[in-house]
C-alpha cells in the first residue's frame, strides 16, 4: 500500500485558498489542479508498505506524534518545485507559523519510519500544501504571482493521518489512523 503522513488544515482555512485558487485558473496548458478534499500539507511520503507491516509501523509512529506538540500554523504565500517558476511541476501554497516544530515532527517521524526498516528520503522539509501538478516543466510564474497573497488565519494542527494512497485511474485518499498532538 502507498502511504504518506499528513495534517490538515480546516475546511474553511481551505475555503479560503479555493476562493484564491478559482481565481488562478485554468492556467497553463497541461497543468492538473488537485481537488480540494485532497489538500493536505505532507509531514513524510513512506511509499509502499507491506500490508502486514502497517499496524507495527503504525504504532511506532502514533508514539512519535505524542511526543510533539501541536504547532500553530497558517497558510501564506506560495511558491514552486523547482523553485525557477519558469520550469515549474509543482505549484504549492506555503506553510508558516510555527515550521520548526512542524520540520523537528517531520524528522523525528522520517528517523521512527528508517528504524522501523521502512527506506524513506533524507531532503529538506518544505512544508507546503500541493495546489497543481504538470507531468513537463511549465512557466506557472502567473499562477504563483496570483497566489501569492494566500494568507490565512492561524490555526492549530491538532492531529496527524496516515493515508493509503490509491493511484488506479485518479488518485483517491483513504485514511487508516489518526493520531494527536501532545
Amino acid at each position: 500500500m502507498r502511504l504518506f503522513v499528513a495534517i490538515d488544515p480546516p475546511g474553511a482555512l481551505l475555503e479560503e485558498v479555493g476562493a484564491a485558487v478559482a481565481a488562478a485558473r485554468p492556467g497553463p496548458r497541461g497543468i492538473r489542479w488537485a481537488s480540494r478534499e485532497k489538500w493536505h500539507v505532507t509531514l513524510l511520503f513512506l511509499g509502499e508498505v507491506a500490508e502486514e507491516r502497517i499496524e507495527p509501523i503504525g504504532a511506532g509512529l502514533a508514539a512519535e506524534v505524542a511526543r510533539h506538540p501541536a504547532p500553530l500554523l497558517r497558510l501564506r504565500g506560495a511558491g514552486t518545485f523547482p523553485g525557477d517558476p519558469a520550469r515549474a511541476r509543482v505549484l504549492w501554497a506555503g506553510v508558516a507559523g510555527e515550521t520548526a516544530a512542524l520540520a523537528r515532527l517531520a524528522t523525528a517521524l522520517g528517523d521512527t519510519a528508517r528504524d522501523l526498516g521502512l527506506e524513506v528520503e533524507h531532503r529538506r522539509y518544505v512544508p507546503h500544501l500541493t495546489l497543481a501538478r504538470a507531468k513537463a516543466p511549465t512557466d506557472l510564474s502567473g499562477q504563483r504571482a496570483a497566489l501569492a497573497g494566500i494568507d490565512t488565519r492561524p490555526w492549530t494542527a491538532t492531529e496527524v493521518r496516515l493515508v493509503h494512497s490509491r493511484l488506479d485511474g485518479a488518485p483517491r485518499y483513504q485514511t487508516l489512523a489518526t493520531w494527536p498532538l501532545a
